[in-house]
């Protein structure tokens, strides 16, 4: 749901020291300080005059199937998919801007830059007519947590999480064989031990805020999405 600011001058703090962000989300921010309003874009923005996104979060470690049930949901339910790891190998794959930084991050297994990763989504989210949106592997930290809800100016509605044991996501991935850079037995584990350092204080944070799902991923695709439709029926979302 949008969230009105409700301490302008943190706002303003913020803003200061953070020069790298997204400069009119920020003035949107300060408008929206003093208007209880919904502003408009032009059609394919991400505001649509009278009405909000729906925003999920979907986390989970490399291999616990959360791509898989965003397909799923994305099928039922007519949701716009996100995933940020994909976003970020077709910014590698492009040859972009951030190419070669992503693709040096990626390999060490550890985390790229928030205003990079949020400009993509963000980019996306613009050009797109959709009103729901699954927002896949991100945010992966608490930075990215919060660069997320000030650039884009929104929180997200419920945060799907996919619990699985380490030992299963291990097997999984090194069984997929996608030929994906960090699809090998020391990157995964790299992976694995930056999700527990600074995934998990994001978990935490939605869970306290009430807005936390966590989902079983053990067992197979139809039974772990039973369990997803269950929490998208609490919120009146209907199969399209």
């Amino acid at each position: 749901m949008w969230r009105r600011v409700t301490l302008l001058s943190s706002l303003i703090s913020y803003t200061r020291s953070s020069s790298t962000l997204n400069q009119p989300a920020h003035k949107f921010r300060i408008w929206e300080s003093f208007t209880t309003e919904i502003p408009t874009q032009e059609k394919g923005g991400l505001f649509i005059k009278g009405k909000a996104p729906f925003i999920s979060f979907v986390l989970g470690g490399p291999g616990s199937g959360k791509g898989t049930q965003c397909e799923k949901i994305v099928e039922n339910y007519g949701f716009t998919h996100l995933s940020a790891g994909d976003l970020l190998r077709r910014e590698i794959a492009s040859n972009g801007e951030y190419s070669t930084m992503i693709l040096n991050i990626i390999k060490e297994g550890k985390i790229v830059p928030s205003e990079v990763t949020v400009k993509l989504i963000q980019k996306e989210m613009d050009s797109s007519d959709s009103l729901k949106f699954l927002i896949d592997g991100f945010p992966r930290s608490e930075e990215n947590r919060i660069a997320f809800e000030h650039v884009i100016g929104a929180e997200p509605d419920i945060v799907l999480f996919f619990d699985c044991p380490e030992e299963e996501m291990v097997k999984r991935v090194l069984n997929r064989n996608q030929g994906r850079v960090d699809d090998n037995i020391d990157t995964i584990k790299k992976r694995l031990k930056v999700f527990k350092a600074l995934n998990l204080p994001v978990i935490n944070y939605y869970s306290k805020k009430g807005k936390l799902y966590t989902i079983n991923a053990v067992g197979t695709v139809d039974e772990i999405f039973e369990q997803v439709r269950a929490v998208l029926a609490a919120h009146e979302l209907v199969t399209g």
